[in-house]
């Protein structure tokens, strides 16, 4: 979906909402530069590679974990040209922990094709910003706003919030048409004059008010700026909106994960298929139960098999109750070949204790590995 430019006629708007058109834009940047937040490591420039790699770490992710991931990230690669000609395995392994890990491997690939076909400049516009991996039309808006003083509305999950409540936006947003109603809507009230100094300043805003003021439960609706234009409050319904009815179940998923370790302390690990959890990722074998695990280690190898107290490690929509097994391999046990229905052979090696650490594991196998070390 591109960035719209299409907005509701001001008359409309105005007919609809009094005052809203006028005053929203202009309030929301005087109190962003009062109460808003203004420094955060990727605040105050307008350079797209900064930009950009805080806005994909920032996805489903909360500021107070970012901001470690953003310092080494920046450390390691300075300039997009330096994350384009870097490893992937490099890339996954400072991402470890992070989640969501699809992130990283398109923001690898999106600072290869900036490199290679944007001469290592960043799009200038939120259309073309979509064309790279990993950005989508919010994240392009940001960028562009950000960083060009474009005029384009994001719509991540604060806005949807700020935004709906202000207008008690009833729309279900489960549907795609009340969500480009409202992306109209958005562009409408956009600032309209010194779009180089208002347009970063009010899409920080819009931000920092559904972060800090305007949040999912309990807003503070006596410090909100915008509290007399917020119909949703004159309702005494702000917490009613936004309104989505299409929600994900939360699910469980039992797996176990076979720690083989040798003397000298090498770990077996294989890398993830792309699809699916820890996807590109180095991990322990992943087996659907403990007895599928006992079935596929040698029978001479039982006698040194130790199951270890079991993990729950929480996704977005799933928790994973983990059931490592520990086995000790000699330097002439080799690992079986791995048979599944998705994977013939999975990519499989012993790495030492001083390599493992460096490669892209997932959050409770890194955790696993390092309390053996600790």
């Amino acid at each position: 979906m591109r960035v719209r430019k299409s907005s509701v006629p001001s008359s409309t708007l105005e007919a609809e909402y009094p005052g809203l058109k006028k005053r929203f834009s202009q309030t929301l940047v005087v109190w962003q530069k009062e109460h808003g937040r203004n420094t955060l490591p990727w605040q105050n420039t307008q350079d797209p590679y900064r930009v950009w790699l805080s806005e994909i770490m920032l996805q489903q992710t909360q500021v107070t974990t970012v901001l470690d991931y953003y310092a080494k990230f920046l450390q390691r690669f300075p300039t997009v040209s330096d994350l384009a000609v870097a490893q992937t395995d490099e890339v996954m392994a400072l991402w470890s922990g992070l989640g969501y890990y699809s992130r990283a491997r398109n923001m690898h690939r999106c600072a290869q094709q900036v490199m290679a076909l944007h001469q290592g400049r960043f799009p200038n516009n939120a259309d073309q910003l979509q064309t790279l991996p990993g950005i989508g039309p919010s994240t392009a808006a940001a960028i562009a706003s950000f960083c060009f003083a474009e005029r384009a509305a994001i719509l991540d999950g604060n806005v949807k919030r700020v935004l709906t409540r202000v207008l008690a936006f009833s729309g279900d947003l489960a549907q795609s048409s009340q969500e480009r109603q409202l992306l109209s809507i958005a562009n409408s009230l956009l600032p309209e004059q010194d779009l180089k100094n208002q347009m970063p300043r009010y899409t920080q805003a819009l931000m920092d008010l559904g972060a800090t003021v305007c949040t999912p439960r309990r807003p503070q609706c006596a410090v909100c700026p915008v509290q007399d234009l917020c119909q949703g409050f004159a309702g005494d319904a702000a917490e009613k909106y936004p309104v989505k009815t299409k929600k994900l179940k939360r699910s469980t998923q039992t797996l176990a994960l076979l720690w083989a370790e040798r003397p000298d302390g090498s770990v077996w690990l294989e890398r993830r298929p792309a699809s699916g959890i820890w996807g590109g990722l180095y991990c322990l074998p992943v087996f659907e139960s403990q007895d599928a695990l006992m079935s596929f280690v040698p029978e001479h190898l039982h006698v040194r098999m130790a199951s270890l107290a079991p993990l729950k490690h929480a996704l977005t929509h799933k928790d994973l109750y983990l059931y490592p097994v520990m086995t000790g391999f000699s330097v002439m046990d080799d690992m079986p070949q791995r048979i599944t229905a998705t994977s013939p052979a999975p990519a499989g090696a012993w790495f030492a204790p001083d390599v493992w650490p460096g490669l892209g594991l997932p959050a409770p196998v890194r955790k696993l590995l390092q309390r053996d070390t600790a």
